[in-house]
C-alpha cells in the first residue's frame, strides 16, 4: 500500500522537534523503503522521531533529511502492534500588572553669554527614581567637551558648576540620567565671550588699554 497521509499524526510538536505516530497495514520493510514518506516531506524534519505500527512490528524510527526514515529500533515484532491513544491538556494563564513612574529632568535657564575663564553654574530639578546625573558641555556639533561630571541628586536637585570651554558659540549643557542616558535634557545654545577685563583697565579717571595708554576719543 502507498503512504496514507491521514495516518501520520503528531503526538508532540515543538519549534525544533516533533514526535509522530504512523499506523499502516504495510510491513516495516515497506515503510522504511526510500521514498515511502516523500509526500510528507514538507511536514517531516531531520531529527524528528516516529512511532510506527506496521503489520509485522512496532518500532521507533528516526527521520532523516528529505523524509528518509532510518533503521530505528523494533519494540515488538512477535505480537500484533498495540494501539496508542493520545490526549493533550494545556492551560495557559498570564497576569500582568503595570504602573507608571514619572521621570523628568528640568534644567534651569542659562545666560546667553558667559565670560571665558569663569564657570558655568548648572542646576537641574529631577523627578523620579534618579540618584545621579551626568552633566556635560557640548559644542555646536554635539561633541562632548571634557570633563563630564557625575552629580548626586539631593532633595530633587542636582547642582554643580562646569569650567568654561574656549571662546565660541553654539555651546549647550546636557544633563542625563546616569543609569539611563535616554532620559536627558539639553539647554538652549549659549556663547563663551572674551574677558573684557583683559582688554580695558581703569586708571584713575580714565580707561587704559593693555599697553597702559589711555583710550583716545574721536
Amino acid at each position: 500500500m502507498p503512504f496514507v497521509a491521514n495516518a501520520l499524526v503528531p503526538l508532540v510538536q515543538t519549534a525544533g522537534f516533533s514526535l509522530w505516530h504512523y499506523r499502516s497495514a504495510d510491513t516495516r520493510t515497506d515503510i522504511t523503503a526510500p521514498g515511502y514518506f516523500a509526500a510528507a516531506a514538507v511536514r517531516l524534519r531531520a531529527g524528528d522521531v516516529m512511532i510506527v505500527e506496521a503489520s509485522d512490528a512496532l518500532a521507533i524510527l528516526p527521520v532523516r533529511a528529505n523524509a528518509v526514515i532510518g533503521t530505528g529500533v523494533n519494540l515488538d515484532g512477535a505480537v500484533a502492534p498495540v494501539a496508542l491513544t493520545r490526549s493533550i491538556a494545556q492551560t495557559l494563564r498570564m497576569v500582568q500588572q503595570a504602573g507608571a513612574v514619572v521621570t523628568t529632568i528640568i534644567l534651569a535657564p542659562l545666560m546667553a553669554g558667559i565670560i571665558a575663564g569663569t564657570s558655568i553654574p548648572v542646576q537641574a530639578q529631577v523627578t523620579g527614581p534618579i540618584s545621579q546625573v551626568l552633566v556635560s558641555v557640548r559644542d555646536a556639533q554635539g561633541a562632548v567637551i571634557p570633563p563630564v561630571q557625575t552629580v548626586n541628586v539631593s532633595q530633587g536637585y542636582a547642582i554643580t558648576a562646569l569650567p568654561t570651554p574656549p571662546e565660541g558659540s553654539g555651546y549647550r549643557i546636557r544633563v542625563e540620567d546616569a543609569g539611563d542616558t535616554g532620559i536627558a535634557v539639553t539647554s538652549r545654545s549659549f556663547n563663551i565671550l572674551p574677558d573684557l577685563r583683559l582688554v580695558l583697565a581703569e586708571d584713575g579717571l580714565r580707561l587704559a588699554q593693555e599697553d597702559d595708554f589711555a583710550l583716545a576719543q574721536d
